[in-house]
């Protein structure tokens, strides 16, 4: 059992923020609103495929990857890295179909393309979807996070949950509002460090408690069946099939990164199309060894938890906060808050700052605006503070709510708004078709895409409830984006023909 201090938890966070207050000082002299938006175009790229895994293995990742391996006795084990394979393919998809697109057309926001390729309410439905699914995942992921902190932490000290949301929005705010994606570029790279080092860590400590080598190590999972990679024998009705993870994840990473301004923003500060090509492949590289990482972390904190005669948490993600913070030592409890923080603001400040972005350039028109630099800076902080407003609603809105298992239905509301924006992407790379209605000429093809849109999403909704009656069992899973894509997808194939010549 640790001696973990709330008090020194909480030095340890102040220290860690000045010093990212200090890189954010650093970073943003002299930032420009094309600096804020653009990083001036100088990342550099290696930099930007570091900082993409903290991005992308944000603070839920960082709690409930370990616990998923144990999820339902030992079923589960290491089949999420079934789904890490397609997200393989998804960024092959992303560097050579998507990433010289957007460096062709010399976009800020990514939906920008759908503008000039599809018209006016193309662009506005997919930026809006956006908009929606990142304020919805970003809220759900600092509240998630939150919640751990202030049970643990927080608590010791008599602490609101509404003043510990706060001050970690503000936090937030601070180090990202002048210098944007210039600052994110460095600061995330930092916290995906961070992060790792924390986990690794966290295996060495429980290693030395067990009196166990690396070696020993996966001898150990491999008796306690944590270690099944491949799942085949139960068919498509598997949440865990191995095809169904496998085109989940290629879809997911296609759509979810390839089509979010989130995670394209960083890709799209590198010097040139090649930079941008490099970084994915490296970060799709790094990604694989930092899910193994988490998913060995998983097998580890079970064996710990078997041998010390731990009781498991009802809730599997709760498995590393309550042997880190309770029962390994200080130092470990200490890493894990630490990660855990760098986890969860890793992925909050690059949506923060992508939000600003999208609103800006997509809403507000930032790039056809004739405003002067002074006028388009203020309006872009207050746009900030207003996103950073939002995120603090929401989260105070989930926490009122009266189940747990709501936050899981908001989380998988917010991943089927992708569907759309997938659908937009793959129609306009379509080179010879046109809308069958035109507004300008007494048509309206692109006015009708937002009423196709929200059709897709409800009929996925229906089909994906009422899949197991609807198909003997079956049940979408990881491919329902895939569902929704499709829906709108043929839903533009019928508001459209072939180009005329």
């Amino acid at each position: 059992m640790n001696s973990f201090s709330p008090l020194l938890i909480i030095t340890v966070v102040i220290i860690y923020f000045i010093f990212l207050s200090g890189v954010s000082f650093l970073t943003s002299r002299n930032a420009s609103n094309e600096t804020f938006f653009n990083a001036d175009k100088k990342s550099p790229w290696l930099l930007v495929a570091i900082g993409m895994i903290g991005a992308s293995l944000s603070g839920v990742t960082f709690i409930s990857i370990p616990g998923v391996v144990g999820q339902g006795g030992t079923n589960q084990a290491f089949s999420y890295m079934q789904m890490v394979f397609g997200f393989i393919v998804g960024y092959a998809v992303i560097a050579f179909v998507l990433m010289p697109i957007y460096y062709k057309w010399k976009v800020v926001s990514i939906y920008s393309y759908l503008g000039e390729k599809l018209g006016f309410f193309s662009h506005k439905t997919a930026a809006f979807f956006f908009l929606i699914s990142r304020v919805a995942g970003a809220s759900l992921r600092l509240y998630l996070v939150s919640i751990v902190f202030q049970k643990f932490v927080m608590d010791s000290f008599g602490v609101p949950f509404s003043v510990t949301v706060s001050l970690t929005i503000l936090l937030v705010w601070v180090y990202t509002f002048r210098g944007g994606i210039k600052t994110i570029v460095w600061t995330d790279t930092i916290q995906t460090v961070t992060m790792l080092l924390a986990v690794v860590l966290t295996i060495g400590a429980i290693l030395k408690s067990l009196n166990m080598s690396f070696g020993d190590m996966w001898s150990e999972m491999e008796i306690a069946g944590y270690t099944k990679l491949f799942f085949f024998e139960e068919g498509w009705n598997d949440g865990n099939n191995f095809f169904k993870q496998f085109f989940g994840g290629m879809l997911i990473a296609t759509a979810m990164t390839g089509m979010d301004q989130d995670m394209m923003q960083k890709n799209l500060t590198c010097k040139s199309l090649g930079a941008a090509q490099k970084n994915i492949g490296v970060f799709s590289v790094i990604l694989i060894f930092a899910n193994l990482l988490f998913l060995t972390l998983g097998g580890m904190l079970y064996i710990f938890a078997s041998s010390k005669g731990i009781e498991i948490p009802e809730a599997k993600d709760q498995l590393y906060p309550v042997l880190a913070l309770g029962h390994l030592p200080t130092a470990i409890g200490v890493l894990f808050v630490v990660g855990l923080i760098a986890a969860a603001y890793s992925s909050a400040d690059s949506a923060l700052t992508s939000l600003t972005t999208s609103f800006c350039i997509d809403f507000l028109g930032f790039e056809s605006s004739s405003k002067d630099e002074t006028s388009k800076k203020r309006i872009r902080i207050w746009v900030h503070v207003m996103f950073s407003v939002i995120l603090l609603i929401f989260i105070l809105v989930v926490k009122a709510l009266p189940s747990d298992s709501i936050v899981n239905y908001l989380f998988r509301a917010a991943g089927y708004t992708y569907g759309p924006i997938m659908g937009l992407f793959f129609f306009a790379m379509m080179k010879k078709r046109e809308w069958r209605y035109d507004l300008m000429k007494g048509k309206m093809g692109d006015l009708l895409v937002p009423f196709l849109a929200a059709f897709a999403i409800t009929l996925t909704v229906v089909l994906d409830l009422n899949s197991k009656t609807l198909f003997n069992g079956f049940t979408f899973g990881s491919v329902t984006l895939g569902l929704n894509a499709l829906i709108m997808i043929l839903g533009l194939f019928l508001i459209s023909k072939k180009q005329t010549v």
